[in-house]
């Protein structure tokens, strides 16, 4: 059975990291921002023909 200050250091433990992975995502998004409106890539509003060969 875990003791009572035992639960209470990987508690903090827990926290402590969960501290330091959500600072690091939030270093991440600041350092390399993801546009919100990007423009479409190159040929991206060209209309698509098909070929009719007629008949099967």
């Amino acid at each position: 059975m875990i003791s009572n200050s035992e639960m209470i250091r990987i508690r903090r433990q827990m926290q402590r990291r969960i501290r330091d992975v959500v600072a690091e995502r939030r270093r991440t998004r600041q350092q390399d921002p993801i546009p919100l409106l990007a423009p479409p890539p190159p040929g991206a509003d060209q209309e698509v023909c098909v070929a009719d060969n007629g008949p099967g």
